[in-house]
């Protein structure tokens, strides 16, 4: 007998590239088949904290509200060095600024927030909304900033806005480790077999991505209709690397050091629970 399992991840090139040949049968769990969701991450963080997917990509963030109930996979994340959130305005602006007006975030459960309260607790002044309208949104004049996101890094020039710091180049100073974005995670009631089964096709669907990049492309591109190809390729080389293949030690260093941190200024509830699915 077959089991169907919702999975969840977003229509970023990153995601598409690594699920694309485990949600097309390319590579094949025996029992297994899924039904895949394409949201934005912050809405696959809020249906996560309602437990309606069973497997889903989300912030590290996020994870830090959902350890009870989901078990974090080793395969799939995003993570890395260089490839953090940026904190951009329009010309004129400065970072002592930041406090003076409205900054647009991608989400309040989102890594890019959680390192924004890390790297100053008190700027609170903060406005919710898609990744994707907040550069648009800055360079209007409707937030003073915008803390962005995905393939944003490349494209914030093109609106005329300037970088004022680079959140993950600051984690990765201040804590020695890679900045961890997004991860993948499974319903802990699957139970330990079934979460490993999976992450090792997450891993083979990765592996299959790198032997056949032109043929899953496509797939990515379908999703990534507004995306220049350079620009999508970009974020795939970025996000996409030996972390998402597996953590390793260093990867969950980096994960534990975040959550300590976060846990420390109340940001998130202490657990005392295995992160891993494999514990």
């Amino acid at each position: 007998m077959t089991q169907t399992l919702t999975i969840g991840y977003s229509p970023c090139p990153n995601d598409t590239f690594i699920f694309y040949a485990l949600i097309h049968g390319k590579v094949k769990i025996p029992g297994l088949t899924f039904r895949e969701q394409l949201e934005d991450v912050e809405t696959l963080n809020r249906m996560a904290l309602d437990g309606k997917l069973d497997f889903t990509k989300i912030s590290y963030h996020a994870l830090g509200h959902l350890r009870k109930q989901y078990a974090l996979l080793r395969s799939g994340s995003a993570l890395g060095r260089g490839c953090g959130p940026l904190i951009v305005a329009r010309q004129g602006t400065a970072l002592a600024d930041l406090d003076k007006g409205m900054i647009a975030i991608p989400g309040t459960l989102t890594t890019a927030y959680l390192l924004l309260r890390l790297f100053d607790p008190a700027l609170t002044n903060v406005s919710v909304m898609t990744f994707d309208r907040i550069m648009d949104a800055v360079s209007k004049g409707e937030a003073l900033a915008g803390l962005i996101i995905h393939e944003s890094r490349f494209t914030y020039p093109l609106y005329n806005l300037v970088k004022l710091l680079d959140l993950g180049e600051w984690w990765e100073n201040y804590s020695g480790l890679p900045i961890p974005l997004g991860g993948i995670l499974g319903k802990r009631s699957l139970g330990r077999d079934l979460l490993l089964r999976v992450e090792a096709g997450i891993r083979a669907s990765l592996q299959y991505a790198n032997a056949n990049p032109e043929e899953v492309l496509h797939y990515c591109r379908r999703h990534s209709q507004e995306m220049d190809d350079q620009v999508m390729k970009s974020h795939i080389d970025l996000y996409v690397n030996d972390f998402s293949l597996d953590l390793g030690q260093g990867g969950l260093n980096a994960v534990r050091r975040l959550f300590a941190d976060a846990e420390a200024r109340g940001i998130i509830p202490p657990f005392d629970l295995s992160l891993l699915a494999e514990e």
